[in-house]
């Protein structure tokens, strides 16, 4: 949650080192407070601390609460690793997804497989997945890269790369 925070934190223009442990809680607290989304990204890793404990139905508390406070939809498969940013929520992502440190999904993105497939995309270190888009399949979205609004990637795409467009073809940035 640190790393969430951090990340939350830094995108806001807000001041992102914590002083100390209960400097570092209330922030989070705050974050909670403030955006749906970071307190559905919170439950979301309540999910998954509590499913690796074997903890029964409370995964699936924390599942329903991520959707109902940010419509946030990550699947029992799907890899997230500690400071993604997720700005408003509306982000479903199912299948065996990994979305790596320092990306940003925005709004009404969906991360996926392809149809008859269970392995979706890997989102690489500080991509960001624009508002609408849609990344489905196999592939890899590059470190650095840039996915704009309403694309749809089927293809991988190059570390600090740009793409736009259905279906998403790379641009000069």
């Amino acid at each position: 949650m640190l790393a969430d925070a951090r990340v939350a934190l830094a995108y806001r223009g807000e001041r992102h080192e914590f002083r100390n442990g209960l400097d570092a809680l209330i922030q989070v607290l705050r974050l909670m407070l403030e955006t749906d989304a970071f307190f559905a990204l919170a439950a979301y890793r309540l999910e998954v601390r509590v499913r690796a404990l074997r903890v029964p139905v409370l995964p699936w508390l924390a599942h329903r609460l991520s959707i109902m406070t940010a419509q946030l939809s990550i699947a029992e498969a799907a890899t997230i690793h500690p400071g993604v940013f997720i700005p408003h929520g509306q982000v479903v992502i199912y299948g065996m997804v990994e979305v790596q440190p320092f990306a940003s999904l925005l709004p009404w993105v969906t991360l996926g497989p392809a149809i008859g497939q269970v392995v979706g995309p890997k989102i690489g270190v500080r991509a960001v997945i624009g508002t609408g888009a849609k990344v489905i399949g196999d592939i890899e979205v590059g470190a650095g890269a840039r996915v704009g609004t309403s694309a749809v990637v089927h293809d991988d795409v190059p570390p600090e790369t740009t793409v736009v467009g259905m279906p998403a073809r790379a641009i000069d940035a």
